[in-house]
């Protein structure tokens, strides 16, 4: 693919030209309680070098990760003029990769602090300063100029900070505020008092910062991409940085299929149209076919004015003569693939459906949580390898659970074949956490609701164009649930291309393309069959084995949901489990179930993998027999 070229081509002009920031060798991992060999191999040097946007590639680019300062301060003290010392970016403070490994109050503030020199090559252009994410509430000053701020832990977001620079060195200082569970904001399993399912917090820069160069004065800032597959054809759609009058910027788009071009399309800036596609190859979890595309910003001839926002509009664009070279370029991909609800192998039960024929799914409850980096994985490579181990034992989706992964972890899901189910992380007040059994929802203050809708309208508009995304979950039980039935009918309004699952495992609110429970018994039980929505197991599973040598803290409490000490009667539970989905697969037309979990989590010992990652609890290949046997389609039942 085109993407993965150049991104290494990227990162080897990155090092030749001597941009990276250079390590001290002061800088080691802080108090870690346990180490994966990824984060072992880290240096400053090597943290994250990759490029991190893999659906919306420019040539050029500066990773700014590497050895920043920090200082951590009352919130209500200015900008110190002495900081403390070293913190390795994109980790978060509290981690051991960070070299920091503090808590961050809410009462204090955390200040990042470094110094950039921008290339010379740049000078004609306009400089954005990318963060991949911060958690909580940031705000940005550049040479002492005060840039903008912004609030929302898990979302990418940038900064226009040409007119703040100058030639030589640029002083870039970061306040950052994170309030964890004192507050309502979307925050996941993040909790000030680490115990039970509840984990450390992150706070702080947590994923890759960089800049990039932009023409000036307009380019294109995002790309909307959604697949039509019985059309055979893309709808895009191509938005510049501003909205412009005038009738001769547009955008060509040009497909190609394993080098060959197979369709081009020019389309008026800041307007949908389709991209017919010569040859049709579907994205499946066993056939991951990805297109690559090409976006160029270009001048046309004036095109006669007609009806804005229709068929007749992109007709005439589609005909335009091109005027000149590009003024700008992005590369991307996609891939074709179609969902839908329909029948399955059991008569009148709804089940899950890809490219038009019913797909089980079964995979693991996905934390994203790892020993020495927190939130933020240790290194592509190690997220690589996670992923690929799920492949080898036969599952063929994952839940990624109340948390959002870096851009690179989805495009990785894009070209494996696996399907994804993407949890809203949540945020809630503790004292109005809902049961199963309750009436209906809880109210949420309008300050709270109007944060949460406002991160879940980001995580939807960020991801919507990865093909691995088959599925967005409103609510994870109790945790915050409120207004469902609005949220969800939103959430499908705006993205209908996907399945929405309105509250995984509790009070169910009968909205929904999905009708979902939680069982953790030692025998699964089966939900009921619904003849408007497909039925899943959203959660099961919990089979725990603390290992020695493998844990987190060995004088906690290491805990499952049910917890053996020995590998016979761990894999003894864990068989019996999947195995009783057999059954309610090929006789309730059960559509999907999810096993927790991955890993380990901090005290938590119920993973299939140890939370280092250096011990496997089972044999993948004994996994991938029983995945065969769930898998397999059966045949439609009279």
């Amino acid at each position: 693919m085109i993407t993965i070229i150049r991104t290494t081509l990227l990162a080897t002009i990155f090092f030749a030209t001597g941009i990276a920031q250079a390590a001290e060798s002061s800088w080691q991992p802080a108090n870690p309680k346990l180490m994966t060999k990824w984060g072992k191999a880290l240096t400053p040097d090597t943290a994250w070098r990759e490029y991190p946007r893999p659906q919306f590639v420019r040539d050029r680019w500066l990773n700014l990760n590497g050895l920043w300062e920090y200082a951590i301060a009352p919130r209500t003290a200015p900008i110190p003029s002495r900081f403390d010392g070293k913190i390795l970016v994109p980790f978060a403070v509290e981690s051991a990769l960070s070299g920091v490994g503090k808590p961050l109050t809410p009462a204090d503030r955390l200040w990042y602090r470094r110094a950039v020199k921008i290339p010379p090559a740049w000078k004609e252009n306009r400089v954005l300063l990318h963060f991949g994410a911060v958690d909580f509430d940031c705000v940005l000053w550049i040479n002492g100029g005060l840039v903008g701020s912004h609030q929302g832990g898990s979302d990418p977001f940038a900064f226009d900070v040409t007119d703040y620079l100058k030639d030589g060195d640029n002083e870039i200082v970061l306040g950052v505020t994170d309030p964890t569970d004192n507050g309502e904001q979307p925050r996941g399993k993040q909790q000030l008092d680490p115990k039970g399912i509840w984990y450390t917090p992150v706070s702080g820069i947590w994923q890759t910062v960089w800049m990039e160069p932009v023409p000036r004065p307009h380019y294109l800032a995002e790309l909307r991409l959604s697949p039509d597959v019985e059309s055979q054809r893309l709808r895009v759609t191509a938005l510049l940085n501003e909205a412009l009058p005038g009738n001769t910027l547009a955008v060509r788009f040009t497909a190609k299929a394993k080098g060959k071009a197979v369709g081009t399309t020019i389309v008026r800036i800041n307007r949908e149209g389709w991209l017919d596609l010569s040859e049709l190859r579907l994205w499946s979890v066993d056939s991951p076919f990805l297109y690559d595309l090409t976006a160029e910003l270009v001048r046309v001839k004036p095109v006669p004015p007609s009806p804005a926002f229709g068929a007749k509009e992109r007709a005439a664009y589609a005909r335009a003569e091109v005027i000149g070279t590009p003024l700008d370029t992005v590369t991307s991909y996609f891939g074709m693939r179609e969902l839908s609800i329909g029948a399955g192998p059991v008569r009148q039960q709804p089940a899950l459906r890809i490219n038009n024929a019913p797909v089980f799914q079964h995979g693991p409850l996905d934390q994203g949580w790892w020993p020495d980096g927190l939130l933020t994985p240790p290194s592509d490579e190690a997220m690589v390898w996670e992923l690929e181990w799920l492949k080898s034992a036969g599952f063929n989706m994952l839940r990624k659970h109340i948390k959002i992964e870096p851009a690179r972890y989805y495009y990785h899901c894009d070209r494996l074949g696996l399907l994804v189910w993407q949890d809203m992380p949540s945020g809630f007040n503790q004292a109005l956490r809902n049961h199963i059994r309750d009436e209906g929802d809880p109210v949420r203050l309008a300050t709270s609701a109007e944060q949460h809708e406002l991160e879940l309208r980001r995580m939807i508009n960020r991801l919507s164009h990865h093909p691995s995304i088959v599925m967005w979950v409103v609510h994870n039980e109790g945790w915050g649930q409120y207004e469902t039935a609005a949220l969800t009918q939103w959430v499908k309004a705006i993205d209908p291309s996907r399945w929405v699952n309105a509250t995984s495992g509790w009070l169910d609110r009968n909205v929904g393309d999905i009708y979902d429970i939680h069982t953790y018994q030692e025998v699964p039980i089966a939900p009921v069959g619904k003849l408007d929505r497909a039925i899943v197991i959203g959660e099961y599973g919990g089979v725990g084995w603390p290992i020695e040598g493998h844990l987190w803290n060995p004088a906690m409490r290491n805990w499952g949901y049910q917890t053996y000490q020995d590998e016979a009667t761990f894999l003894a539970a864990l068989k019996k489990k999947l195995e009783a989905l057999i059954p309610m697969r090929h006789d309730l037309g059960l559509s999907a179930a999810v096993y927790t979990q991955t890993t380990d989590v901090e005290g938590e010992v119920n993973g299939l993998l140890a939370y280092d990652r250096a011990k496997i609890k089972v044999n993948p290949s004994v996994l991938l027999e029983i995945n065969r046997r769930l898998i397999q389609q059966v045949p439609k039942r009279p």
